[in-house]
């Protein structure tokens, strides 16, 4: 466990303790927010071994918050039993499942499950970060609405001096004047690298480069699907990077057709970069996107001919960046911050007068 304060009024829970996915890049941001307005907060992640089995470790670690909860302040972004307040950043496990089409043969599937069940019921309020996922949690777990608030995400604004440095055009041989196509995301296969492929292979656009950045332990045969596609040079898979900013400055679009998200970080992101985004209706953040910019689902391949007229329109290109510029200014993380404050406040007030 990690403690930041002797006595915290507030413990944010997360079992990894590495900023690898926008969860915990999103409770970083948070807690820094926080500390910021002086508000005492204690951060708890799993002291587990790495080599734990996935479902086992969450059970132990949901046993070993439990047993020491007492009568500190849970605010978990994990699925655990005993929350007060729960941030369903994850989504709806049980959904996702059914969008799959998977059977929970792997032991983590109903561990997930049982946690995520007890969770919804037993949080005071819990958090949802999209519409989408807070109507799934009322239609699969019967949670009332009145007790799940929606919290879109929040991000940083970009630096008005940010500039690309000339040593990115030079790694990529990028001249400026191709049209750039970027996938951003880790876990190939939820997030629709084959679907991107295959669009990508349909495009008429001429002098157009893809990227694909972030990591999967199947990277090779993702390669290898490109080179069968007769993609060639024209996708990088690019593995994790640090400087994915330089990305979306570069890129005029960002295609994600993820099969399930509850509110793809990256789709903000990369708005903030004036950068215009496609996505599918079952990422949460499509809420904040012109319907023509949606997919129905990850193979929808007829939004292919939607990317070619937009490359192809630098007019109606640039009046799409801008706006989604404009949108992305309109979800900070300080606006974030307030209306995640606010929730915490009702659920203390729930508890101080025994309501839930």
């Amino acid at each position: 466990m990690v403690r930041k304060h002797a006595a915290p009024a507030i413990c944010f829970i997360r079992a990894n303790s590495e900023l690898t996915g926008g969860a915990e890049i999103y409770l970083s941001r948070l807690v820094g927010a926080l500390e910021q307005r002086g508000i005492a907060l204690t951060l708890l992640h799993s002291p587990l071994p790495r080599a734990t089995p996935s479902w086992l470790g969450a059970l132990l670690f949901n046993l070993l918050l439990c047993l020491r909860k007492k009568r500190r302040f849970y605010f978990s972004l994990e699925r655990i039993t005993c929350p007060d307040v729960y941030r369903a950043g994850d989504g709806v496990h049980r959904c996702y499942l059914q969008l799959e089409k998977k059977v929970p043969i792997n032991p983590l599937h109903p561990v997930y499950l049982f946690l995520e069940k007890h969770c919804f019921r037993n949080a005071v309020m819990i958090i949802a970060n999209s519409r989408m996922v807070k109507q799934q949690i009322i239609d699969t777990y019967r949670i009332p609405a009145a007790k799940i608030a929606v919290v879109y995400n929040g991000i940083p604004p970009v630096s008005e001096d940010f500039v690309v440095p000339r040593t990115f055009f030079e790694e990529f041989s990028l001249t400026g004047e191709e049209k750039v196509v970027l996938f951003v995301g880790s876990g190939f296969r939820r997030k629709g690298v084959i679907e991107f492929l295959e669009m990508f292979a349909r495009l008429q656009t001429p002098s157009i480069r893809a990227f694909v950045v972030g990591r999967d332990k199947k990277s090779r045969y993702y390669s290898q699907v490109a080179e069968r596609l007769g993609l060639g040079k024209r996708v990088v898979f690019t593995g994790a990077r640090s400087d994915v900013a330089n990305f979306y400055a570069v890129a005029d679009l960002l295609l994600l057709p993820t099969r399930y998200d509850p509110f793809a970080n990256v789709t903000l992101e990369a708005m903030s970069h004036q950068t215009a985004v496609i996505t599918t209706r079952q990422n949460g953040a499509h809420e904040i996107l012109d319907s023509v910019f949606v997919m129905d689902h990850s193979r929808d391949y007829c939004i292919t001919a939607v990317i070619d007229e937009l490359l192809q329109d630098s007019d109606k290109l640039t009046a799409v960046k801008k706006r989604n510029w404009e949108i992305s200014r309109r979800f900070s993380l300080e606006r974030n911050v307030e209306e995640t404050m606010l929730v915490v406040a009702e659920a203390r007030l729930s508890l101080t007068t025994g309501r839930q």
